[in-house]
């Protein structure tokens, strides 16, 4: 056991390197909207082996516009870093001056979103719609590269739809671009998050790409998934997205078992409840918002801890009731 531990560890767990940013493990928080915002990024990093965590998608045609609500995502602080910010949109020149602007205040890494599939993103002519038209999202790509001096990456789908797999051809020019690293969500944009991924595009990337890391993404809930997906496709990294929300301790997890050859012990209901209340705690201190508002919006993200223990419906229904941090406090302190 200790001697499998040790080559899997070696195998999977060594830094990599996005330009000359050094990833210290590869194990990565995907972004996602409404729940990588500042205070999830920081918890994660918390609870240890989270290489690289990525803001949410942000629009690069609100920066433009100078849209209020949107200054309000640039939420990152220096205990992040490393972190990527990730933008979206279809026209070249404005996604250069997006990108610009996240670099000036910090960005590490800027990411480019191909892969949304939500309506009001595609029908913009951005995220996974991109990899519609290969010719304009490799000029987007170049124009970003062209416009900063940091890494940039790109999270695509497989494609747009089971007749037009485009992540294959799309990286290859994204790495001519200029790219430093491709990330590969192995469903369709049609797919959304139905089905099951298809881990074999990741491979095909992996092999069409020659000097940049692909980091794979999609259905990895476990160490055991992780090294599946490491082994079968040879992709550098790993990237989790829904399977950290309320389970912030995930990355650490797969570490543990990839370094001691054994599973981890599953937090218990007091562990969970006290990553409930740090990630409350953690978005009232930061908030620009006010209370309320970000109340409101942790709901959704307090009631995907699973507390484990009799009642736990109970609760979460309480917890999507609250109105104040009092509130919380008053509910999670009793796991406590």
């Amino acid at each position: 056991m200790g001697l499998m531990a040790t080559v899997l560890a070696h195998e999977y767990l060594k830094p990599m390197m996005i330009g000359d940013i050094v990833v210290e493990t590869p194990l990565t928080l995907a972004p996602m909207a409404g729940q990588t915002n500042h205070p999830f990024r920081v918890l994660c990093r918390e609870m240890g082996d989270c290489g690289l965590v990525c803001t949410e998608l942000i629009s690069s045609q609100a920066i433009h516009h100078k849209n209020n609500k949107t200054w309000r995502m640039f939420d990152w602080t220096e205990v992040e870093h490393p972190f990527a910010v990730q933008l979206y949109g279809s026209d070249p020149s404005i996604m250069a001056e997006a990108a610009q602007m996240v670099v000036e205040h910090g960005a590490d890494i800027v990411d480019i979103n191909m892969g949304c599939w939500v309506p009001k993103v595609a029908k913009s002519g951005g995220g996974a719609a991109l990899l519609r038209d290969v010719c304009t999202a490799t000029m987007v790509v170049e124009a970003v590269v062209k416009a900063v001096n940091v890494p940039v990456t790109v999270k695509v789908r497989s494609g747009w739809d089971a007749e037009h797999i485009t992540a294959i051809e799309f990286a290859r020019a994204a790495e001519l671009a200029g790219v430093k690293a491709i990330a590969v969500h192995a469903r369709t944009a049609e797919q959304a998050f139905t089905g099951s991924a298809n881990w074999d595009i990741i491979r095909q990337v992996k092999e069409t790409v020659t000097s940049i890391p692909v980091i794979g993404n999609g259905d990895v809930k476990s160490a055991d998934d992780a090294v599946r997906m490491m082994a079968t496709t040879g992709c550098d990294g790993v990237m989790i997205g829904r399977a950290a929300l309320g389970n912030p301790w995930i990355f650490k997890q797969i570490a543990h078992e990839l370094r001691t050859g054994e599973k981890s012990s599953p937090p218990t209901s007091q562990e969970r409840a006290a990553a409930a209340l740090r990630h409350a705690r953690l978005t009232i201190a930061t908030t620009t918002i006010g209370e309320r508002q970000a109340v409101m919006e942790l709901r959704g993200q307090l009631t995907k801890y699973h507390l484990g223990l009799p009642g736990a419906a109970a609760v979460r229904e309480k917890l999507v009731h609250v109105q104040s941090l009092a509130d919380i406090e008053r509910i999670l302190e009793l796991y406590l």
